[in-house]
C-alpha cells in the first residue's frame, strides 16, 4: 500500500523566474507547514508594512496567490448583497480587478451565525483560473488575469450558520462538502463546465448535519482520494463519481471546521463542536468501515473545534478556540505539554520551521518557539482589527487579511 500527500508546492518557476506560488489556503498542500526564511517575526508597523490595501466589504477567506496575483473574496451590503472576487497585485498592493458574481438573496443571505462572513470560503486558483466559492449561495471560475467570469454554478440548500469549507481541485474535478439543515452531502463539479458530476449523500442519521470541513487530496494505492468531514463523519471519496472508499464514524460532533492531516500514512482529524477529539485514522489497507479496524487512537482534552492544526516529525501543534496552545506525540496520542494564552482564535496556525504563528479574533499575531518539550513567546504583533483569515507566508514576507485591509509585511534580510 502506498500513501502520501498530493504536492502542488508553493514555491514554482513561472515566466522564467522564481515566483512564489500559494495556489490555495495554508499553501500548496493545506498542511499549514511552510519551508520559508526571514519570515516577519516582530512587526514594526512604521518600518516594516510594504503597503496596505483596504478591501471593500468584509469576508474571513484567506489569501491566496499565483502568477503575481493576490486574490481573496468579499461580500459588499448587509440586505442587497454582491459577492466579489478582488485581485491585488503582490508587489505595490493595487486592486488590479474587482469582479461581481453573485448576488445572493435575501434568504441564503439570512443564513449565517453573527461571528461567520458571508465570503469565508477560501478561493483555488489552478492553470489561470480562479475558483470563487460562497457555499450554499454559488461557486464560479474566474479568468485569473483580469477576472473575466468563466462559468457559475449555484444549487443552494438550507444552511446553518452560513457557508466557511472551501473546495479542492483534483483530477479536473472541484469538490466540496454542502452539509446543510437537511442533508449531509459532498458534491463534485466539473472544473472546465461548472456542471455537477456528482452528489454524494454521507448515509448516515444525524440530529445535526450541519459542517464546515474543507477537504484534504491524498494519494492512496496509486489513486487520488477526496477526505472529506461531515458531523460524526470522515470519508474518502473517489472525485471521478463521488465513491466512497473508507469511512469512519466520529461520533458526537457538527459544525465541523478544521481540516484532516496527512503524515506517513495516517490521516488526523478533529471531530467538530460539542467535545471536540482528535483522531488518528491508519490508511493501511483501509477499505469500508474502519472505524473499529483503522484508529489509532484519539485525544479528547484540549482540541480545537475551529482552528485547524500541523504535525512536524513526531508532535501535533495546536491551538485551541479559547487559546490553549499544546503539543500532541502522533505515535500514541500522548499530550506532551499546554499553555494557555487566554486569547479567542478562529484563524488556523501555520508553522515556519520551530516558529508557530497564531492569530487572535482580536487580531493579535502571536510566534511561538516551540518544540515537543514547550514553547515559547517570542513576538506579540497587534494589527488593530480582528484576524479570521489565514496569511500567505513566503521568504522575507507575509501577506495578512485582517477584517478591512491587505497587509504586505517585510521579514529580516
Amino acid at each position: 500500500m502506498k500513501c502520501g500527500k498530493i504536492v502542488s508546492g508553493i514555491l514554482s518557476l513561472s515566466f522564467g523566474a522564481l515566483a512564489v506560488e500559494w495556489p490555495q489556503i495554508r499553501g500548496g498542500e493545506l498542511q499549514g507547514v511552510v519551508d520559508a526564511k526571514f519570515v516577519p517575526v516582530e512587526i514594526d508597523f512604521e518600518k516594516d508594512i510594504t503597503w496596505k490595501t483596504k478591501i471593500p466589504g468584509k469576508g474571513w477567506s484567506s489569501p491566496v496567490m499565483s502568477a503575481g496575483l493576490i486574490v481573496v473574496t468579499t461580500a459588499i451590503g448587509e440586505e442587497k448583497v454582491e459577492l466579489r472576487v478582488i485581485a491585488v497585485d503582490e508587489k505595490t498592493g493595487k486592486i488590479v480587478w474587482d469582479q461581481k458574481v453573485f448576488n445572493p438573496s435575501e434568504k441564503d443571505v439570512g443564513m449565517r451565525h453573527r461571528k461567520n462572513s458571508l465570503a469565508s470560503p477560501s478561493a483555488l486558483i489552478s492553470d489561470g483560473v480562479v475558483y470563487a466559492h460562497f457555499g450554499h449561495m454559488g461557486t464560479a471560475a474566474l479568468r485569473l488575469k483580469d477576472g473575466k467570469v468563466q462559468w457559475r454554478y449555484h444549487e443552494s440548500y438550507p444552511a446553518v450558520h452560513g457557508n466557511g469549507g472551501s473546495p479542492v481541485l483534483v483530477d479536473g474535478v472541484l469538490v466540496f462538502s454542502a452539509d446543510g439543515k437537511e442533508d449531509a452531502l459532498v458534491r463534485g463539479i466539473d472544473a472546465k463546465t461548472g456542471k455537477k458530476i456528482w452528489e454524494k449523500d454521507r448515509g448516515i442519521e444525524l440530529k445535526q448535519k450541519f459542517s464546515f470541513g474543507t477537504p484534504l487530496v491524498i494519494g492512496m494505492n496509486g489513486e487520488s482520494l477526496v477526505v472529506s468531514q461531515g458531523s460524526e463523519h470522515v470519508g474518502a471519496y473517489r472525485p471521478k463519481n463521488g465513491e466512497l472508499v473508507w469511512s469512519v464514524d466520529c461520533g458526537v460532533g457538527w459544525s465541523l471546521v478544521p481540516t484532516p492531516l496527512l503524515d506517513e500514512g495516517v490521516v488526523y482529524v478533529a471531530t467538530g463542536f460539542m467535545k471536540p477529539r482528535l483522531m488518528a485514522i491508519d490508511l493501511n489497507g483501509a477499505a469500508g468501515d474502519v472505524t473499529k479496524s483503522h484508529v489509532k487512537w484519539e485525544v479528547k482534552k484540549d482540541i480545537p473545534a475551529t482552528p485547524s492544526f500541523v504535525v512536524k516529525e513526531d508532535t501535533i501543534y495546536l491551538i485551541t478556540d479559547s487559546g490553549k496552545l499544546g503539543a500532541i506525540n502522533k505515535k500514541d496520542g500522548e499530550r506532551l505539554w499546554t499553555e494557555s494564552l487566554k486569547r479567542n482564535f478562529s484563524a488556523s496556525p501555520m508553522l515556519v520551521g520551530d516558529h508557530f504563528y497564531s492569530f487572535t479574533e482580536e487580531g493579535v499575531c502571536y510566534v511561538h518557539e516551540i518544540s515537543p518539550k514547550g514553547a515559547q513567546k517570542i513576538a506579540e504583533n497587534d494589527f488593530g482589527e480582528p484576524i479570521f483569515a489565514t496569511p500567505i507566508i513566503m521568504d522575507k514576507r507575509m501577506i495578512v487579511r485582517s477584517e478591512t485591509t491587505l497587509w504586505s509585511i517585510k521579514g529580516d534580510q
